[in-house]
């Protein structure tokens, strides 16, 4: 079911930016937006793990128990080996970068390592290693370089007057509609797209490690703690906050149309829902074990 929203919303957005596009900056106009965002987005994609991985001073790490249950977990999911990261700040969180599953890489912050037992980490990789491979990295590269390329065509829009000659449609007052609502909406759509994304990833952990309720306190924990603890570097590069299994920032949002992840607790009654079994066990327990 996330696998179908996310390729309904995908197809949307292409909609949009082929509809808007025209209106915009007429064909010439719509063609030169898109190459400018993908060359920009191509660019950032190739390189984004080890520009991320350096932003959060992401160490690496070759043995012990952490390297030992990512490569066992990835096993599970018929994964390459990743690399494996330890980011030393004090809030708890993760993430997975890289590529493809051959170039994959996970970070986890000494926070998260301090925080959470086993079980519930395990939940958390299984979760990371479902970006893998679901290849999420590309499906965002492939929304920001659409939202990009909106971006790109209101600002030709509104210098240049909305395309040249007889490729420009519409009046004065659409185009200027256009400019103000046609990258609001790829925003809004992006930004539907990580939050699915999230839940997949939910899911996936889930299965990989067979073990649904502790992804879920896991989740309860972490979300708790990182209100409390601020990740300055995420604070003075909010563009990579999507990329968290929490939502790093401290002026967060509710699940909302303006946030990059659902809710905490959304999260846990979609893995609830999906694995009623567990939901038993969690209930009066307030999450964490």
């Amino acid at each position: 079911m996330n696998a179908i929203k996310t390729s309904v919303l995908m197809a949307g957005l292409t909609a949009l930016f082929g509809w808007a596009g025209h209106a915009l900056a007429g064909q010439t106009g719509m063609l030169l937006a898109l190459f400018l965002a993908a060359g920009m987005n191509l660019l950032a994609y190739w390189n984004a793990d080890k520009m991320v991985l350096a932003m959060y001073g992401a160490r690496p790490v070759e043995s012990g128990k952490l390297v030992e249950m990512v490569h066992d977990l990835a096993r599970r999911a018929g994964l390459p080996l990743p690399k494996v990261y330890v980011i030393e700040t004090a809030q708890p969180n993760a993430f997975a970068t890289g590529r493809n599953p051959r170039h994959a890489a996970v970070a986890v912050t000494r926070g998260i390592l301090d925080l959470l037992d086993a079980r519930e980490l395990r939940g958390v990789l299984g979760h990371e290693l479902t970006h893998v491979r679901n290849g999420d990295t590309l499906t965002m590269t492939l929304t920001a370089t659409l939202a990009g390329a909106l971006s790109t065509l209101a600002n030709f829009a509104m210098f240049f007057g909305g395309g040249p000659g007889r490729d420009r449609q519409g009046s004065p007052l659409v185009t200027l509609l256009f400019i103000v609502l046609a990258p609001l909406a790829a925003m809004l759509v992006q930004l539907a797209i990580s939050r699915t994304r999230e839940y997949a990833a939910d899911q996936g952990g889930a299965e990989i490690t067979g073990d649904p309720e502790a992804l879920a306190d896991a989740l309860l924990k972490i979300d708790q703690a990182a209100r409390r603890i601020p990740n300055s570097v995420a604070e003075g590069n909010p563009g990579t906050a999507h990329m968290f299994i929490v939502n790093p920032l401290s002026g967060r949002a509710v699940d909302s149309l303006f946030s990059t992840h659902p809710a905490t607790e959304n999260r846990i009654a979609a893995l609830q829902e999906m694995f009623p079994s567990s939901a038993d066990g969690r209930r009066g327990r307030g999450g964490a074990p």
